[in-house]
């Protein structure tokens, strides 16, 4: 059963195919930039860059990286939070046919080691605050340059002046030398160099390397390719059927992460469109953002959006001029849904809030909720030239319409593979009886006949309890439903007698008293809403639960705090 374009046409004017371009990302924010020079390609803290300075910017980047020694076919980690270095480093890579690895800043150590020796990284560009870290890591590595930069190289005015009055005088910067540069001095070694720089790579050479997020296991390098970035913006923009040019996206989700680097950065700048880079999120500095700058997409996982209804003192916040506001990277439930909407609706926009469903391994979305319409609980319809299947999990068995199985994805945006990793790469992608090569996503999902699909769980997060299945994203919808819950993680915990029993781990709206008032009712609200078996056996509150480097909710870390509390 496939599912694929011939559903678009019934929910907007979403083309069933797309022409995709042979060459590489950058090529493609090239043609963008000469199409309007002085829109500004991003904003940083006020800070803008046009596109003609932007691409500049990269051009220079990219002699620079040659000045020192970089060659096509070499890796670079980029260690950074969003932020002008990091996104004109990363297609000035790709300028010179160079593959970045993007990686988070915050990584333990061991994880730093792992993910640049993974990638054979030959050089490093991170923030000043982490370079000491970097320095006693590197000879661990074979990597042999470090590149230093700090917030203010991309800063100008009297808010550059602010910077380094505040936080910048906080922050010590290693003398360079040897192989330490600053990112400034890159770009003056990219001044004297004047060789060609253009290598011209194909679509289906490698323009990055993703480290998964972790949330089923060991983190792996997904190899995606130009051709795979490209097509995953292209689509973005066909089926958000909304993106346009002089226009602003949050980018709040970091580039390390597929949703940044491919909705946040490249989808907006392929449509010369203007980023809004956000390093870091604070909730005093969302608020303040959303009134100032009133950006016209806001792209994010579910807690980004919880966070919404927990802004202060914006009862006057207008946000009518929203065109977009995409949820992704984490199952957004249907009581956030929901409460978004209404609070969108409060505050004069006219759109939904769109859930789309992906995975690292095609880059970001592959499917999205239409712009005028939904089906509640459904994360959408395929993306142009994606195709969904349902399949019996552990076979390629394909299922009818409305049974459950592994959800599979075929399309251009799909991975070239996991880096040196042969055999977890041939589990992922495999070939069916039809011939096409299939992603299997490891998540539990249906599609109805009008090829709407369905997120249940992933497999690996299911629990049995006395034989039943329970999903915990449905059991968290059932409880986020209560008046008094702002959000809930459940998990599985072992049980001689059942296998396994359920607790729920729940943060409360604002203001309200974690009493056992409260806890009785929701386990009332409980009882009313969902089956006998699947009620928590156990509730505790928490004032936040804990997140993942890239913002989902860490499951896995409760059920660690559980285990050790457990074992004494």
């Amino acid at each position: 059963m496939n599912v694929n374009a011939p559903w678009l046409s019934s929910y907007g004017d979403v083309p069933h195919n797309l022409d995709y371009p042979d060459g590489s990302i950058v090529k493609q924010v090239f043609i963008a930039g000469e199409k309007l020079p002085d829109v500004a390609a991003y904003d940083f803290f006020g800070c803008k860059k046009s596109y003609r300075d932007f691409m500049e910017d990269v051009r220079l980047c990219a002699r620079g990286l040659l000045a020192i020694g970089l060659k096509q076919g070499d890796r670079f980690t980029i260690c950074m939070p969003n932020s002008p270095q990091a996104v004109t480093m990363l297609y000035a890579l790709n300028l010179i046919g160079a593959v970045a690895s993007m990686v988070h800043p915050l990584s333990a150590e061991e994880e730093l080691i792992r993910f640049i020796s993974d990638s054979e990284s030959v050089a490093v560009l991170t923030l000043d605050q982490f370079s000491s870290k970097l320095v006693d890591l590197l000879p661990r590595t074979k990597a042999r340059k470090l590149v230093l930069t700090g917030a203010d190289d991309s800063l100008y005015g009297i808010t550059k002046l602010g910077y380094k009055l505040t936080k910048g005088r906080k922050i010590p910067k290693l003398p360079t030398g040897g192989n330490i540069l600053r990112y400034t001095d890159l770009l003056l070694k990219g001044e004297s160099y004047n060789e060609p720089y253009d290598a011209g790579v194909n679509a289906d050479d490698v323009a990055a390397i993703l480290y998964s997020g972790g949330t089923s296991g060991t983190s792996k390098g997904v190899l995606l390719t130009n051709r795979n970035i490209n097509a995953l913006a292209m689509q973005t923009v066909a089926a958000g059927d909304c993106v346009e040019a002089d226009k602003t996206m949050v980018a709040i989700i970091p580039l390390f992460h597929g949703f940044g680097l491919g909705v946040c950065i490249h989808t907006t700048l392929i449509s010369s469109a203007t980023i809004l880079l956000v390093p870091q999120f604070s909730l005093k500095a969302y608020a303040k953002l959303l009134e100032k700058r009133r950006p016209h997409y806001i792209a994010g996982v579910p807690t980004l959006f919880e966070a919404l209804l927990r802004l202060k003192g914006i009862d006057n916040l207008d946000m009518s001029q929203m065109k977009g506001i995409f949820s992704g990277g984490d199952s957004l439930s249907i009581e956030l849904k929901r409460k978004v909407d209404a609070f969108l609706k409060k505050h004069g926009s006219k759109e939904q809030v769109r859930e789309g469903y992906g995975l690292t391994e095609c880059v970001s979305a592959s499917c999205l909720t239409p712009r005028k319409f939904h089906k509640e609980g459904s994360i959408g319809i395929p993306y142009p030239d994606m195709f969904y299947k349902i399949v019996r999990p552990g076979t390629i068995e394909a299922l009818p319409y409305g049974e459950e199985g592994e959800i599979v994805i075929s399309g251009p945006t799909v991975m070239k593979g996991y880096n040196n990793n042969p055999d977890e790469t041939a589990k992922a992608l495999q070939t069916h009886d039809d011939g096409r090569v299939w992603l299997h996503t490891g998540d539990l999902g249906y599609m109805d006949e009008e090829g709407f699909v369905y997120f249940r769980q992933r497999i690996k997060r299911m629990i049995v309890t006395g034989g039943y299945n329970v999903y915990p994203t449905q059991l968290e919808n059932a409880i986020e439903a209560h008046e008094k819950v702002l959000i809930s993680c459940v998990i599985g915990l072992p049980d001689t007698f059942k296998g396994q029993r359920i607790k729920a781990f729940i943060v409360l709206r604002d203001g309200e008293k974690p009493t056992e008032a409260v806890k009785t009712s929701i386990l009332e609200h409980c009882k009313k809403n969902i089956s006998k078996y699947a009620i928590p056996s156990e509730i505790e509150y928490r004032d936040e639960l804990p997140k993942t480097l890239v913002g989902k909710v860490a499951y896995l870390k409760l059920e660690e705090e559980e285990q050790l509390k457990a074992a004494g």
